[in-house]
């Protein structure tokens, strides 16, 4: 069932214009095993990156959820890095800090969890088989241990010191010697600007995201000023973040933190792939790489929601004609209101 039900957010994925999506966390490897059918032919689908369940301390971010494998020493985190690896994962993703969604006290999102030495044996033993390692990092205490650790791209993110943003681009314990930043705001913006009778969000909760919301729009405008490797990614399956919706992420990063249209759309394309190892595979249209292709009714540089109106996606030169989403209208309502 779970196999099915990712295979349907994946088709949303790809009809919608996501060529390659890369998957951090599931329960049972239903994203891993999706990849490896997607890769093989068998069935018309994005490529996909996986992880496997995430890596997370005991009450830790995602813990609960049962979306984790539980690592509390090092050694615990090589052997689940090991087990993730064997069962087909394609990379790693490690909660370093606590999340929004389920803290039970304000300041608990960002906390740092995870100690350095548990996420450096994890990065260790996943570099050793050449596999990029992310963090779920929301405090800048959060990002800076990941980093000193060897993460290669922190998810989410937050506001940057001199210190982080030296790591980022000279990182020697991360697999290519720099990281990356992945921004994600679409997830949390809601939560701090929809009104809380609707959203059905906690006090807690809100406050937690308006905390982070703050903290990762600084973060991405401080990647700008400091030429930080910058990619897009979408916190998907969240209520307000539908798979279809990576345009709205896109959309406010450019309106709350000052990218620039043309930066955003190249974050999206040849910057993630570069920040996922895929540069020479797919990520801008170039002889020798992927037909990974949009064909859309407007140009995106006049507005963004033109990468709604999705015509024609080509993915590994395989066409598809008028590819159609079932869109949520009453939550497309509501982040409507979001726009700047």
């Amino acid at each position: 069932m779970l196999r099915e039900r990712a295979r349907g957010f994946a088709d949303v994925e790809l009809n919608s214009g996501v060529t390659t999506l890369r998957g951090l966390g599931e329960y049972d490897n239903e994203a891993v095993a999706l990849g490896r059918e997607s890769e093989s032919g068998q069935w018309l689908g994005p490529r996909i990156m996986a992880s496997g369940p995430l890596l997370a301390i005991t009450g830790g971010h995602g813990a609960e959820l049962g979306v984790a494998r539980i690592v509390d020493a090092p050694w615990e985190g090589r052997k689940a890095v090991r087990q993730n690896l064997r069962l087909g994962a394609t990379s790693i993703k490690i909660a370093a800090t606590g999340g929004v969604t389920d803290a039970k006290v304000v300041g608990e999102a960002g906390r740092p969890q995870m100690t350095t030495e548990e996420m450096t044996a994890i990065c260790e033993e996943a570099h050793s088989a050449g596999v990029l390692v992310a963090a779920h990092a929301q405090s800048p205490e959060g990002v800076l241990r990941s980093l000193k650790a060897g993460v290669d791209t922190i998810e989410h993110g937050s506001a940057m010191t001199d210190e982080i943003v030296e790591l980022f681009h000279d990182n020697p314990k991360s697999l290519r010697g720099w990281s990356a930043f992945d921004a994600t705001l679409l997830a949390a913006a809601p939560l701090v600007e929809i009104d809380t009778e609707i959203t059905g969000a906690s006090e807690v909760v809100k406050e937690n995201a308006r905390i982070v919301l703050d903290s990762m729009v600084q973060g991405i405008r401080d990647a700008i000023t400091s030429d930080v490797v910058l990619g897009s990614g979408l916190d998907s399956s969240m209520t307000f973040t539908p798979h279809y919706a990576m345009w709205r992420e896109l959309d406010l990063v450019v309106s709350r933190a000052g990218l620039s249209t043309a930066r955003a759309l190249e974050a999206v394309t040849r910057v993630n792939a570069k920040m996922l190892g895929l540069e020479s595979v797919t990520g801008a249209v170039e002889p020798g790489l992927s037909a990974d292709l949009l064909v859309l009714g407007a140009n995106p540089l006049d507005d963004l929601k033109a990468l709604e109106g999705v015509e024609t996606v080509v993915v590994r030169g395989s066409v598809i004609d008028s590819p159609a989403v079932e869109r949520f209208g009453e939550i497309d309502e509501l982040l409507d209101t979001l726009r700047r």
